[in-house]
């Protein structure tokens, strides 16, 4: 079902909102990961804002959808998005990465219980969300509606365990399971390409008994269109390929591997905010 044109400005903003509050927190944490939590925020604006089966005041709800985030080091924008849905002040972004904070660089569901899983361990959280899909199955068979998402980045495909963890999925045929992964073609020390080549990435997909979904990852309409096709497949698990650019919003973290992680000092935040402020300089305004 096609969003209204409101409705899709409405979440272009909400992620930009997200974005520029990203870039405060990682200032104010001095350390942190920067570009892939700016690439993803669509992604995950449309997640908790239009697609997601949650009740952010009752996290515990047993009807939930589950959201596994396996690449933790993009914590900041799941950070972000939960408190802006509601799952906690926003306040509380200001203690990222700080000592006895909830929100630690990598997600830890003892210390935020909301969180579906903790995570860091690349490669390791699409078995985890393998395993709830599949419990799910058993448990509640056609009857449960629940979807389980699997948030994955590209450079993590490296390890073995995504792939076994895909076959197994193919396998029992988990229609209740949606990956999405973070095709921004970037890693710590270099292109994805370039360091283990991933291609044909669709074709890997489709040969473990995947639906395939291909999309431009900064399209609202297109990554609401591919969420609402997850849920009507059938018989399959499905994966989302959404092409992103690294850092997407500032251009001076584009595309640049180096951003993956480094320290944001307050220029640098300064400068990032305003481009996103003003939309790379699209929108004017004597106050900026």
């Amino acid at each position: 079902m096609g969003l209204t044109d409101s409705k899709i400005k409405e979440l272009e903003a909400t992620a930009n909102d997200i974005r520029i509050t990203i870039m405060d927190i990682l200032e104010d944490a001095g350390s942190g990961h920067v570009a892939g939590p700016l690439d993803m925020a669509d992604i995950f604006t449309v997640l908790y804002f239009h697609t997601l089966n949650h009740e952010p005041k009752q996290p515990d709800w047993k009807e939930r959808d589950r959201v596994v985030l396996s690449n933790g080091h993009i914590c900041p924008v799941l950070y972000t998005t939960m408190a802006y849905a509601g799952y906690f002040p926003k306040e509380e972004l200001k203690t990222l990465r700080k000592f006895g904070s909830r929100l630690q660089g990598h997600p830890h569901r003892d210390f935020l219980p909301m969180l579906e899983t903790s995570s860091g361990p690349l490669g390791s959280g699409l078995s985890q969300a393998v395993g709830m899909a599949l419990a799910d199955k058993i448990d509640h068979g056609l009857t449960s509606s629940r979807r389980i998402y699997a948030l994955l980045s590209d450079g993590e495909l490296e390890c073995g365990q995504s792939w076994e963890a895909a076959m197994l999925a193919g396998k029992n045929k988990l229609e209740n399971l949606v990956a999405v992964i973070d095709r921004n073609n970037i890693q710590i020390d270099g292109a994805v390409e370039d360091i283990m080549p991933l291609e044909p990435l669709s074709d890997k997909w489709r040969a473990w008994n995947w639906h395939v979904i291909e999309i431009d990852g900064h399209n609202i309409q297109e990554i609401a269109d591919a969420f609402d096709m997850a849920k009507s497949t059938s018989g399959k698990p499905t994966v989302i390929i959404a092409h992103t650019i690294a850092g997407k919003g500032v251009k001076e973290f584009e595309r640049d591997y180096r951003w993956h992680s480094q320290v944001v000092n307050k220029e640098t935040e300064q400068m990032a905010i305003n481009e996103l402020r003003t939309l790379g300089g699209k929108i004017t305004s004597e106050h900026q």
